[in-house]
């Protein structure tokens, strides 16, 4: 496949300077954990416009565009900042909306068209070099853009790709900008559906700043591992309508949702064709927002992290063995826990004890780690010249067993974005149970 040639390079910053009392942002617990991991990548293939629309003139478009929303998401130009206290050997880190900018890359990927990377059974590499920023990690974010964003012409379309520093922001907050960037690109300048709010009130005054020991920042990368490839399995709505029916049955019971009925699907199938052990446990670890979860509840437009983790535990016997619908359960169970009460435990006792999440730990063991929502509204994301037609993620925070879903192209569809070793991939293909529910 061709290879991407880079065009020009541009810095883009907010026209406005925030107030001197915004001009720092304390990170909080659910925040401060993602500064050894890598930055959240996602990206929209879109065909290209019609022949009338110049590429000069969509860059400078997109750029102009870009500006007038970073006015309204004015940290994203910033940087972490941080403070070193010598009394306790810890750093506190924070943002720091100094305005240094976004990168704003315009490249092109000769030869290569839309087909080229939808058509093939695995996501093609080539993909990975459509995001800017690769090989970086959110600690990088003192010096490095806390945002960076590449548009790379295909042949017969575009790929805009944004790279976004995760103790920034998380899944919601990203797509939130996102699609506000591509409302302004529509037309509707400063006044967008909804801008967001960075206060951190909701935050007990003495979890601030977090004092992190030197000895937990321990900067590094995933260990080396056996090579992955990613499929992406697209589920239509009458299919994982069918899924939570048979869940919610098996279990007698109407609390299992689609996601976690889908979920449940997919960590049988994984497990069933990782070939393990029945006494071997594997983990599903899931991602969940936190901001209807607190009381009173956070603004869906609150700019930040605001996700807490949870893990299913099962032995790979119990898994494969039992139904679905216990499996749903399980995973039912754990989420009903984070709540209001279990935010606040874990604030109080990370900021007592801060552990950031190693790239090391994420690896350990059989697990299934989720990110992302179907709740994202990635299809609405039209920057002018229509909706897109797929949406991939980068190379970032990439190891056997991480999922990332998405809503699907068909109203109430869902993609999983699997990542996972060559022949589990390949034996799931197989695997009659899972591709029954998978619609090609």
């Amino acid at each position: 496949m061709g290879e991407i040639r880079f065009i020009s390079t541009a810095t883009v910053a907010q026209r406005r300077k925030p107030s001197e009392s915004t001009q720092r942002i304390d990170l909080n617990p659910w925040e401060l954990r993602f500064v050894l991991l890598a930055p959240i990548q996602r990206g929209l293939l879109c065909r290209k416009p019609t022949q009338d629309q110049q590429m000069t003139n969509i860059i400078h478009h997109l750029k102009t565009s870009l500006e007038r929303t970073l006015d309204l998401f004015y940290p994203l130009a910033g940087r972490l900042g941080t403070t070193v206290n010598g009394d306790d050997d810890t750093t506190c880190f924070f943002i720091d909306c100094n305005g240094a900018g976004v990168p704003f890359i315009h490249a092109s990927a000769d030869g290569v068209t839309v087909g080229d990377i939808l058509d093939p059974v695995y996501v093609p590499r080539i993909v990975y070099s459509f995001f800017p920023l690769n090989e970086t990690w959110n600690y990088h974010g003192v010096s490095e853009p806390l945002l960076a964003v590449q548009v790379t012409e295909l042949e017969d379309g575009i790929f805009i790709g944004c790279t976004m520093n995760h103790v920034v922001a998380d899944g919601t907050s990203f797509w939130h900008f996102f699609n506000s960037w591509s409302e302004i690109s529509r037309g509707s300048d400063i006044n967008i559906s909804q801008s967001p709010v960075f206060e951190r009130g909701f935050v007990p005054e003495a979890n601030f700043p977090v004092r992190i020991p030197q000895s937990e920042l321990v900067f590094g990368g995933f260990p080396s591992s056996s090579p992955t490839q990613e499929r992406v399995f697209h589920f239509r709505k009458e299919k994982i309508a069918a899924l939570k029916a048979k869940a919610n049955a098996e279990k007698g019971t109407n609390q299992i949702s689609s996601l976690q009925a889908l979920l449940a699907h997919l960590w049988r199938s994984v497990t069933r064709n990782r070939r393990l052990r029945e006494d071997e446990e594997t983990v599903h670890a899931i991602a969940v927002g936190m901001r209807p979860r607190i009381d009173p509840p956070l603004p869906q437009q609150y700019f930040g992290a605001a996700i807490q983790g949870g893990r299913v535990k099962m032995k790979a016997g119990e898994l494969l063995e039992l139904s679905l619908g216990h499996t749903a359960w399980q995973i039912n169970r754990i989420i009903s826990t984070l709540n209001h009460v279990s935010a606040t435990n874990f604030f109080e006792s990370w900021a007592k004890n801060p552990k950031p999440i190693s790239p090391v730990i994420l690896t350990i063991g059989n697990v299934l780690m989720l990110s992302s929502s179907p709740r994202f509204n990635v299809y609405g994301t039209d920057f002018g010249w229509g909706r897109p037609v797929a949406v991939r993620s980068g190379g970032g925070n990439k190891f056997d067993g991480n999922i990332t879903i998405f809503e699907g192209c068909e109203e109430g569809s869902i993609d999983i974005e699997a990542c996972l070793s060559p022949a589990t991939l390949e034996s799931m293909v197989d695997d009659a149970e899972f591709m029954d529910v998978v619609s090609i």
